[in-house]
């Protein structure tokens, strides 16, 4: 049991963290969020108070059992029944008729408690130690889930702050469309320009409106999700601290070797199944302990007379020993069971086991990935904004139309676009990475 205490403040350790003030969220304080207050680590729990109340219904198995009642009845008996006749000593003949005769009514007053008390049973003692087993195994169980809520959580913030850096960049997007449209205009109020820059400019600006309406419904979308991931009320302000351009790349990931040793450390999942494959054990042994003798005591004590104005005492008691010999093997079958499900339970470990392995040295690519992309984009960015620089000069000194600033805007559009996908990517890894190596809560 005080295995079972340090785990779950454990969890509350981990998972304690307040939400910050006005519901400001980094993506760490929303993986920790998750962790402590989402609807999958609520039923977790409830499973761990479920399973503690096992154990108190285990041991009180071995507690006495007390009980005591009043009966006050009448009764008729048939003579017949008695199984044997009385005779008069002196004529011989039966007092009773011999084909029975009603005797009674006959009142009774019984006044009584009973008792049984367990002296040595080990089977409800291996059964008592294989629920607090269970326990451990539930309360490892709501670490899992808590992680996974975490993992979830974190996944979804990178969705919401992405759809936010899109919203900011299709907003760039307009501001240098409304920017060219104007010098359209004043360009063929002066004479020096053509009304197809004008149309060209605002077709540009219409078309960048339209995505500001697509991005602005992501984000709002990413938001609700993020909400409901935490556990937060759908309709609460809630504030992202974290911006994807602003967020830490090109952190030293750790080597493949140190990582997966930490996962296979840290994960909760593992412990989970580790703690339910010993459940599963302690389980089949309870059963075989079911064989062995079983002694008690037993005591029945009390009064009991024809009215209440004369209780005679009288009383039962003695020592009882049982041994179960034959049960048409159904404990047989129930330990067979319970091997069986501890085996389900041992190749699910070791499937496990390789995912997670897996999962880290895939998160390891992802992340090598995902930051050559990022460097590659912003190296894209850099022209795409050079070349529309460029081209507006050109318009603004009149050599040129506004086409090559159109294509230059619809580059620089891509190129935006590109960058917040590569940063979410990288983000996304990053949150992977800390899932597949048990330490999702412990992100910044």
């Amino acid at each position: 049991m005080k295995q079972h205490f340090f785990l779950l403040v454990a969890v509350g350790s981990i998972a304690g963290t307040a939400l910050p003030a006005q519901n400001a969220l980094s993506l760490g304080d929303a993986a920790r969020l998750a962790a402590k207050q989402s609807g999958g680590v609520d039923v977790a729990r409830q499973r761990v108070a479920q399973a503690e109340a096992r154990v108190t219904q285990r041991r009180g198995a071995l507690f006495p059992d007390l009980a005591a009642g009043i009966q006050q009845a009448e009764r008729t008996l048939n003579s017949a029944t008695f199984g044997f006749s009385f005779s008069n000593p002196v004529t011989g003949q039966p007092l009773l008729r011999p084909d029975g005769e009603l005797i009674g009514p006959v009142p009774t007053v019984d006044v009584r408690y009973r008792l049984q008390q367990p002296l040595l049973d080990l089977g409800n003692v291996a059964k008592w130690r294989a629920a607090q087993s269970s326990v451990l195994a539930a309360s490892a169980d709501v670490q899992a889930q808590a992680d996974m809520a975490a993992a979830s959580a974190a996944v979804v913030y990178v969705r919401a702050v992405r759809a936010e850096a899109q919203l900011s960049a299709r907003r760039a997007d307009s501001a240098l469309a409304a920017d060219l449209l104007r010098i359209a205009r004043d360009q063929l109020q002066a004479g020096t320009g053509i009304a197809l820059d004008v149309t060209r400019a605002e077709s540009q600006l219409a078309n960048v409106r339209a995505q500001i309406i697509g991005a602005r419904n992501e984000r709002d979308r990413g938001l609700l999700e993020l909400k409901r991931a935490v556990g937060l009320p759908l309709d609460a302000p809630l504030t992202l601290t974290d911006s994807l351009a602003g967020m830490p790349v090109g952190d030293v990931a750790p080597d493949a070797v140190i990582a997966l040793a930490r996962a296979t450390e840290s994960r909760a999942d593992v412990k989970a199944l580790l703690a339910q494959e010993t459940a599963q054990r302690a389980a089949s042994q309870a059963i075989k302990w079911e064989r062995t003798p079983q002694l008690g005591l037993m005591v029945d004590q009390g009064v009991i007379g024809k009215n209440w104005n004369r209780l005679l005492p009288t009383y039962t008691w003695g020592v009882q020993l049982s041994v179960g010999l034959f049960d048409g093997f159904r404990r047989d079958g129930r330990v067979q069971e319970q091997i069986a499900a501890t085996r389900e339970t041992g190749a699910k470990l070791r499937d496990l086991r390789a995912q997670s392995a897996l999962d880290v040295r895939a998160a390891l690519l992802d992340l090598s990935a995902a930051l050559e992309q990022v460097d590659a984009v912003r190296e894209r960015l850099r022209l795409a904004e050079q070349e529309v620089a460029q081209a507006q000069e050109r318009f603004r000194a009149g050599v040129a139309g506004n086409g090559d600033v159109i294509t230059a805007l619809l580059s620089l559009n891509q190129a935006r676009t590109l960058r917040n996908d590569a940063l979410a990517s990288y983000q996304g890894s990053r949150v992977a990475l800390a899932k597949a190596m048990g330490e999702v809560q412990k992100l910044p």
